[in-house]
């Protein structure tokens, strides 16, 4: 198995994790619609969990807000019995009910996170979390440090082992790196889009980047087109592929796709290929609802990061030398 150094933790771990957003089915955010990725098998999510970790996939990472609760409790039950063998990450900071999946706030008191994490090890069906994500992005700096001090205390209480914060701001990535057991930075980041900033700075503060979004919520499969369309309880129920930003995307891949599959590869593969070229510190973590989703991202580890040739060339085409 492909494996990379999870930051400061030392910890070797699958170079590529499963995300677990689309397991938790559909959710809303109070007055912004759809958060979810619409329906989904139970059965199949659980099925593919389990298929990865028989791969040698040992990375999983979740939310307690994903399905207010349900990607959780899935991946706890999927993972029952084999606990030891993978390394879990969850987030905190969303206010939600579970019964009605709507996340209706958010709060990161040291009281709220508290209670947050005492929810997801029940969800999870364990007494520790390895990872632990702070995932309200654009927090208010003055009072990081006292999110982050409370993560430590956690940590010295035995119930997490590392923690990271889900954001895209340099500034507020340093103010938890200066936390002894920070380990991550997990951030939007793809070979058409992120922000190239905080991989810079998990390389300078030996952090793990952790790469959400690494096949462009499906935009980098190859599979949508002009005239797809998703249910209404999916998140991308919004998506322009005519003139919007996702047109604009489509537009971009056509122009590197032969680069991309010249080796053979599927343009998933590729694209996860891309970001292990980009850096040793790049962990990508694809979303999947389906066995057949996560065997075709699993075959990717075999085939490695992409050629400098490609990566060189790639950037010629996006205009990005």
């Amino acid at each position: 198995m492909f494996t990379r150094r999870l930051g400061r933790s030392g910890i070797p771990v699958s170079a590529m994790g499963l995300g677990c957003w689309a397991i938790g089915g559909p959710w809303t955010t109070r007055g912004c619609g759809p958060s979810g990725w619409g329906k989904v098998d139970d059965r199949e999510s659980i099925r593919a969990i389990q298929w990865a970790v028989d791969a040698g996939i040992t990375l999983f990472d979740t939310s307690d807000s994903y399905g207010c609760g349900h990607s959780e409790r899935i991946l706890g039950e999927a993972l029952s019995g084999r606990r030891h063998q993978v390394i879990i990450a969850t987030k905190f900071g969303c206010l939600f009910n579970e019964t009605t999946r709507e996340v209706t706030g958010k709060e990161a008191s040291p009281r709220a996170i508290r209670n947050a994490l005492e929810a997801s090890l029940l969800r999870l069906n364990t007494d520790y979390v390895d990872l632990y994500l702070f995932q309200i992005s654009d927090y208010v700096l003055v009072e990081a440090e006292e999110v982050r001090e409370t993560l430590e205390r956690l940590v010295e209480e035995g119930k997490i082992g590392w923690y990271g914060w889900s954001t895209y701001d340099p500034a507020r990535a340093r103010i938890f790196a200066q936390g002894k057991h920070c380990t991550l930075i997990q951030h939007h980041f793809n070979v058409l889009e992120g922000n190239p900033s905080i991989l810079s700075l998990c390389e300078e503060l030996d952090l793990a980047s952790i790469c959400r979004g690494p096949l462009s919520m499906g935009l980098l499969t190859g599979k949508f087109n002009a005239r797809t369309r998703f249910p209404e309880d999916d998140l991308r129920s919004d998506w322009n592929f005519r003139d919007g930003e996702e047109a604009r995307l489509l537009e971009q891949l056509a122009k590197i796709q032969v680069v991309l599959t010249v080796d053979g590869r599927t343009l998933a593969q590729a694209a996860l290929g891309w970001l292990w070229r980009r850096s040793p510190r790049a962990i990508p973590i694809p979303g999947f609802k389906t066995l057949r989703q996560v065997k075709e991202d699993v075959a990717a580890l075999e085939l490695g990061p992409l050629s400098q040739t490609q990566m060189d060339e790639i950037a010629v085409l996006l205009g990005s030398e």
